[in-house]
């Protein structure tokens, strides 16, 4: 048993949370909602203390993990007022497991480790079920031996691990990852509005391509939601967009063209300007569909 924080009780925090809780480890938590604070310390048990600031957080905690929207929001959390940088003691870890950019990684383990703390960024994929089943993937950039010591406070979230390298490189992985990803879901969106139009069956062509060179587990998983016109939210349309501005902007630094990504960026941009920004990814097929 350890004691942890957590940060950040969204769609996959809260299962995150909750499942660090569950293994048997004192979580200390902090969210901008407290109702939904109240909400886990409810549920679980004694064991989850709820905070009144990520400083509170990183006071009663050997390792905070928070998994928050966006790089500012990281930012803020570990490093601003009432920040985690305030109350973590050295010696300690802060493991990042937000989608933010490669950069803001680099400038936030060296802002920690100047007051002595440890950093890990460990952004995770897997969506809603893959959190609340505790089967994330993990892509660590950050000390290996850092790594390995909070190994075990990771394994309850998620059992892939994949250890990237240095600082930022975690974070490198998962935007390649969600490049390849969101990428794939347009090219789907393409195609079945395409054959749709054109008279074929659309689960005819799904069965079609589960057994054809274009077999795709993301395509699998996400059709059946869109033939049932089920966009309730996994990954939301906002987020993967703000992701998709994140691999430009590395891509840009790095001096890498990606025109497909970036053509896919305006597809999303077009979904959020129709209302489906808090929609799930899968719900981008309406854009064509219009």
């Amino acid at each position: 048993m350890a004691n942890l924080g957590f940060i950040g009780l969204g769609i996959m925090g809260y299962p995150m949370a909750r499942n660090l809780a569950q293994a048997g480890h004192n979580v200390a938590i902090w969210s901008h909602t407290k109702a939904k604070c109240d909400q886990l310390a409810a549920q679980v048990g004694a064991n989850v203390t709820v905070c009144g600031s990520p400083k509170e957080v990183g006071e009663k905690s050997e390792v905070v993990i928070l998994c928050v929207g966006d790089t500012k929001m990281s930012e803020q959390t570990i490093l601003g007022p009432n920040g985690i940088i305030e109350g973590i003691k050295p010696g300690g870890v802060v493991v990042d497991a937000s989608t933010v950019a490669p950069t803001s990684n680099v400038t936030t383990a060296a802002a920690l480790e100047a007051k002595g703390v440890d950093f890990l960024g460990a952004p995770c994929t897997g969506s809603r079920p893959g959190a609340e089943g505790g089967r994330l993937t993990f892509m660590i950039g950050g000390k290996k031996e850092v790594f390995e010591r909070v190994k075990p406070f990771l394994e309850p979230m998620g059992k892939l691990l994949y250890y990237c390298g240095g600082h930022g490189m975690g974070m490198h992985a998962k935007l390649t990852q969600n490049l390849i990803l969101s990428n794939l879901l347009q090219a789907f969106n393409e195609g079945l509005v395409l054959s749709t139009k054109a008279g074929v069956d659309p689960k005819l062509m799904l069965e079609i391509l589960d057994n054809s060179a274009a077999k795709s587990g993301l395509i699998a998983f996400k059709a059946p939601y869109v033939f049932r016109r089920d966009f309730s939210t996994n990954f939301s349309v906002k987020w993967m967009h703000k992701d998709i501005g994140l691999m430009l902007e590395s891509a840009n630094e790095l001096g890498v063209p990606l025109p497909l990504t970036s053509l896919t960026q305006q597809v999303f941009r077009a979904a959020i300007a129709a209302g489906d920004g808090d929609a799930d990814i899968c719900s981008t097929v309406r854009v064509l569909e219009r």
